[in-house]
């Protein structure tokens, strides 16, 4: 069950390694030499020539150069949030900061009454809706085939409620939750309903998922529990569920429309509306096929009809499509287009990466590699010079243009989109109207970005291609992603953005779990490993925290590379949940990580399990300088409890010496914090079950030792030990016999 309590019993699924697949080229290019770390026999590099680096280290520190760059763009996504608006905004269903908009039922875990609720507040029951919860009522699985955004959530919820009742627990899984894990004896509680949205389905074969699902069905039936999945109509053909499946399509938009508007404002509201306005209104909203955009076409008549005929007649959308429908020359299309992929660079950069657009246009035909005559270089006659910076005043009015940023010494032009939607719109256009003869070299000026752009560069590249995402999944899947996931270290981290904005959208969230799941296998190598394992340190590990977890802690058993990418994302993982406001993420990580130190038992997992955990204690958070543990009581004083079993464990074992450094740090990063007293001390309560008479008064002479390091030895460092110590002086049991001053 995914998103369970993880102080219950929890799997790892630790694995071996496969033999490296080359690495290829981006579109062509000459093959590069296979990465010297790959070994198939652990992900380990082989043994360097006398008197060459050693490949193993330097692939190392090229990681660690990674994640420090990766942290730095998670704690300014987290620090940091710019918001431009062009326009009156509507944020109604938006989240501001970090991690995607959670959507009722899209994060695994228990979803509230109140959420569905708000799901529900509006909801019309299409026709056969009764046929199709009778169906679910007696087969006690179901699963809703449909567009995306055609109700099946609301669907989902609203047969669970009317079998189960409003005060039911409903629980969304997640959709790399197998049938064989669902089947498990236990899994399945009593009286309970559950939803899987986007299921990405199964890779056993037939009559394995047909045992399973079997399994399921009956265990679902004692129990009196249901379960709804959610799938598009193609991935139907790969669900062991096909005699399951239920087509859904939306109501008819305009009782829909009408039910909303009288349960917003009363039966007679329509009919008070003019009726050349009631008209227009009838006939835009005709066109809609999403319900949630009828609900928001009906919400928009609380400003005024003539602000919902502005909404619904989308100037944004119009304004794009009567831009590209005139037929822009290429010195107008081709900075629109690199805009699309890299906008809000200074004008200076931007312009450099549209020159080298501009080449890969007029150079497509050429093979790579291919040297330029001078006759190609040095044109007989060169044009003028075109007035670029001043074209865009005109060039392209209502969809982007150039703002000005920084003080009032240093501001810059700076190009960007009218608002983040028309950026969408626009990569929707080119898609949609532009074939090979632009998105090949425009491909590969993509490909060029990933591999030699700098930070900033690249992940603007990368939300672009989330964005490409949402109309041309397969070319994203198929052209782009496969390389910069198996590629050099820039273009690893590209991948690894692009999966975390997928997780933006909810339509891609399912999909781009999917892809950092299947990346995180043994037999696709240490590269794409370590890609999916930078992947889950954002928003992904956000969302699908369970299989972000597991998958992580999985891949701590592998090589070294590997398992050390996958501790530096746990890190990650556990610091931007530090900088939320509530502190339930970080304790869920907590209680996690106690969980699976405390069943390690074979000695190859403990010592991995007692690494991963000391990482955790010794590492900074987004804050340079200051430990994670610090931030974490300073935050959120709840996770001293766990803190504290962690540091006991770690204590108590060979690693003692540097689990006493940790905690000597974060007591003096504490020292001017003044709630820190409440936290230690709490911290000392956490770690007195653990530690007998003789292990404190070890403790208490490493501690001696440790404060007197310059670093440490003021005042305020001293108290905070002296807090923690008394603390254990007081209460230390006698449960447990080894010293710490032992081996």
């Amino acid at each position: 069950m995914a998103d369970h309590d993880p102080d219950g019993a929890m799997e790892s699924a630790g694995s071996g390694t496969g033999e490296e697949p080359p690495r290829q080229p981006p579109d062509g290019g000459a093959p590069g030499p296979a990465d010297p770390s790959s070994d198939p026999a652990g992900d380990e590099a082989a043994h360097p020539a006398p008197g060459h680096p050693d490949p193993a280290a330097r692939d190392m520190a090229a990681d660690q150069q990674d994640y420090h760059e990766l942290t730095g763009a998670l704690g300014h996504r987290v620090q940091q949030v710019y918001n431009t608006f062009y326009g009156r905004v509507d944020a109604a269903e938006s989240v501001f900061g970090f991690g995607a908009a959670a959507s009722p039922g899209l994060a695994p875990g228990s979803v509230e009454p109140a959420e569905i609720d708000r799901v529900l507040a509006h909801y019309l029951h299409p026709d056969a809706y009764d046929e199709t919860a009778g169906r679910l009522q007696s087969g006690h699985i179901l699963v809703l085939t449909g567009e995306e955004g055609s109700g099946r959530r609301a669907g989902a919820f609203a047969m669970l409620r009317d079998l189960l009742g409003e005060d039911a627990a409903l629980r969304s899984l997640s959709p790399a939750n197998s049938l064989t894990h669902l089947a498990a004896k236990g899994t399945v509680k009593p009286g309970s309903g559950y939803v899987i949205l986007d299921y990405a389905g199964e890779t056993e074969s037939d009559a394995v998922q047909d045992y399973n699902l079997r399994k399921l069905q009956e265990e679902l039936r004692r129990r009196g529990s249901y379960l709804v999945l959610t799938a598009s109509p193609a991935d139907r053909r790969r669900l062991a569920l096909k005699e399951h499946c239920v087509p859904w399509t939306p109501p008819d938009p305009l009782p829909l429309f009408a039910h909303c508007a009288d349960r917003m404002y009363g039966a007679a509201f329509l009919g008070l509306l003019p009726a050349e306005t009631l008209d227009e209104l009838r006939g835009l909203v005709a066109e809609l096929r999403r319900p949630r955009d009828i609900v928001r076409a009906a919400r928009q008549l609380a400003d005024g009809p003539q602000a919902a005929l502005e909404d619904l007649r989308d100037s944004a959308k119009q304004t794009v499509r009567d831009w590209f429908q005139t037929g822009p020359a290429p010195e107008d299309l081709l900075p629109i287009a690199a805009l699309a992929f890299a906008e809000g660079l200074p004008e200076r950069t931007f312009e450099e990466l549209v020159v080298l657009l501009d080449d890969h246009v007029r150079n497509g035909d050429r093979p790579p590699g291919e040297p330029v005559s001078d006759e190609d270089a040095f044109p007989a006659t060169r044009p003028p010079l075109r007035q670029s910076r001043a074209a865009w005043n005109t060039r392209a009015p209502g969809i982007a243009g150039p703002v000005h940023r920084g003080d009032r010494c240093r501001s810059e032009r700076t190009l960007v989109f009218a608002s983040p939607r028309v950026r969408g719109l626009v990569i929707g256009e080119l898609y949609a109207l532009y074939g090979y003869e632009l998105w090949y070299p425009l491909r590969r000026w993509l490909h060029q970005l990933a591999l030699d752009g700098g930070p900033r560069v690249r992940e603007e590249v990368a939300r672009g291609v989330a964005l490409l995402a949402r109309h041309a999944l397969p070319e994203v899947e198929e052209n782009l992603l496969p390389s910069w996931s198996d590629g050099l270290s820039s273009q690893r981290l590209t991948a690894a953005f692009v999966l975390q904005f997928m997780c933006d959208d909810e339509r891609l969230a399912s999909q781009a779990l999917a892809t950092a799941l299947g990346w995180s296998k043994s037999g696709s190598g240490q590269l794409r490993a370590i890609t999916a394992a930078m992947a889950f340190a954002g928003e992904a590990g956000a969302l699908y925290r369970m299989d972000a977890l597991n998958c992580l802690w999985g891949m701590t058993v592998r090589g070294q590379r590997v398992a050390a990418a996958a501790r530096r994302s746990l890190v990650l993982l556990l610091a931007t949940a530090a900088a939320e406001t509530e502190a339930e993420r970080a304790e869920f990580t907590l209680r996690y990580l106690r969980t699976q130190l405390a069943h390690a038992r074979e000695l190859r997992d403990r010592a991995a399990a007692l690494e991963s955990v000391l990482q955790v204690l010794e590492a900074e958070g987004l804050t340079p300088g200051v430990p994670l543990t610090a931030e974490l009581l300073r935050r959120h004083p709840r996770t001293a409890r766990h803190l504290g079993s962690l540091w006991s464990t770690v204590l108590l074992s060979v690693r003692r010496a540097r689990a006493v450094t940790a905690l000597v740090r974060t007591l003096a990063a504490l020292r001017d914090v003044p709630s820190a007293t409440g936290s230690v001390r709490e911290l000392g309560e956490a770690m007195r079950g653990a530690l007998d008479r003789r292990q404190w008064q070890g403790l208490q002479a490493n501690m001696s030792v440790a404060v007197r390091h310059p670093d440490y030895a003021v005042p305020g460092t001293q108290h905070l030990v002296q807090v923690l110590l008394g603390n254990l002086r007081r209460h230390g049991s006698t449960r447990n016999s080894l010293s710490l001053q032992g081996g």
